[in-house]
């Protein structure tokens, strides 16, 4: 069975030859550039800089050779412009702040500030003010705040977001079916491609790090309190953006056809560490239409599967997803409260692919010893594999500064378990 045959059985709930695993076929399921480096190395794998395929958060492209060496299944497919507004094309030589070399995507800017950190500037624009920072020691980087003050006899939400949501142009196209053309024919991974183009207030889009001047709703706080102050502002843009993502689904369709076998939908974020961010009434109210019209089209002109990335507590959307007509349900935060695996297999595993839960990357894995890495893989292992549905990931990207060791026993609990099926 290929790694593309594979992953599309448990797509379907079916019980595949092994556990599929995913490393680094989206920005949420990635490793810090960091870890990346030193994996490569105690591996006995080449040494060179480490190409950077998500910049906002430092992960790196896991290659051919790690991904045979730890039996990965997924690819990436990224779009052509990055988070901080370069394209895809070209490389700069770079060094993280703990020293590892990098290649940076595109047309890098960035200025190191007097307190040792870092700033960007947002398409390679010295002219205008950086938009991310990245702190002294830090492993990935922070929005600025650079929105002006809201004005209430001024707000047109299509004209204040113009310049971060559009339709795919003649070059992007050109280069997702390249992209997508040659890892198709390069692997027989499953190609996930990272669109997000339904991520209505994604937390990490909205303050705009690509944009030059961003205005409007911007500010993470104000966003949220708009629900209630500006509930038509959101609307008519929500509205709006929907026909720009049915517009690019067309074109992604033309571009890569039915290579992909999943597509992310969107990565915003409605639940926190202790429960949801709204209520479900407002999930209702502002976000579960346009969802389902992007998923109707997705499952009526395509055979791809529709992907969803939330973290935090969100036990009460789940149905509120699978009615929204979600596929797959990443990461699966199940270190939030009410988050309970077993339930949410029992309730939902028939419906819903869970594609992450494997092991928590905010206290088990960067600070937990190897035997206790292993045995939160096993029990994770033990909930989610039956009868297919799950693709073993962790619980969102292996963050900067975790051992290698426990990275290692991670992969080395997946085969052991694998082989023993």
């Amino acid at each position: 069975m290929t790694s593309r045959e594979r992953v599309e059985k448990a797509l379907r709930h079916q019980q595949p030859d092994r556990v599929p695993i995913d490393l680094g076929a989206s920005g949420q399921t990635g490793i810090n550039a960091s870890v990346l480096y030193e994996l490569r190395r105690e591996l006995g794998l080449k040494e060179r800089p480490i190409d950077i395929c998500e910049p906002f958060q430092l992960l790196g492209n896991v290659d051919e050779d790690l991904r045979k060496a730890l039996g990965v299944d997924t690819v990436p497919l990224w779009c052509p412009v990055t988070l901080f507004g370069t394209r895809f094309g070209s490389w700069k030589d770079w060094k993280m702040p703990d020293g590892t070399p990098v290649n940076m995507p595109g047309d890098f800017q960035y200025d190191e500030t007097a307190d040792g950190g870092y700033v960007v500037y947002p398409q390679g624009d010295r002219t205008v003010p950086p938009s991310v920072r990245l702190p002294e020691n830090g492993t990935f980087f922070d929005n600025i705040d650079r929105a002006p003050s809201i004005d209430e006899s001024d707000m047109n939400p299509i004209r204040d977001f113009q310049n971060l949501y559009g339709v795919f142009c003649d070059e992007d196209a050109l280069f997702l079916e390249k992209s997508c053309g040659e890892l198709y024919k390069q692997t027989d991974c499953a190609i996930h491609f990272n669109f997000n183009g339904g991520g209505f207030g994604d937390a990490a889009i909205i303050p705009g790090p690509y944009e030059k001047h961003p205005r409007g709703i911007r500010r993470l706080e104000e966003w949220y309190m708009a629900h209630y102050l500006y509930p038509e502002y959101l609307k008519e843009l929500f509205a709006w953006q929907t026909e720009l993502a049915l517009t690019n689904l067309e074109i992604i369709k033309q571009a890569v056809g039915d290579r992909i076998t999943t597509i992310n939908i969107s990565c915003t974020d409605f639940g926190s560490q202790s429960g949801e961010l709204m209520s479900v009434d407002h999930f209702r109210e502002f976000y579960k239409g346009h969802y389902i019209k992007l998923n109707e089209w997705v499952h009526e002109n395509t055979g791809w599967f529709s992907h969803f990335h939330c973290c935090g507590s969100i036990a009460n959307f789940l149905p509120e997803f699978v009615e929204s007509g979600f596929d797959v349900f990443n990461p699966v935060q199940l270190s939030a409260a009410n988050m309970n695996g077993p339930e949410m297999k029992a309730k939902y595993g028939d419906k819903l692919t869970f594609w992450g839960g494997g092991v928590d990357t905010q206290k088990t894995l960067p600070f937990g010893t190897p035997d206790e890495v292993r045995a939160e893989v096993r029990e994770r292992l033990d909930v989610f594999s039956p009868g297919g549905g799950f693709v073993f990931n962790t619980i969102h990207n292996i963050v900067g500064g975790t051992p290698v060791e426990n990275v290692i026993a991670m992969f080395d609990e997946v085969k052991s378990f694998n082989d023993n099926k």
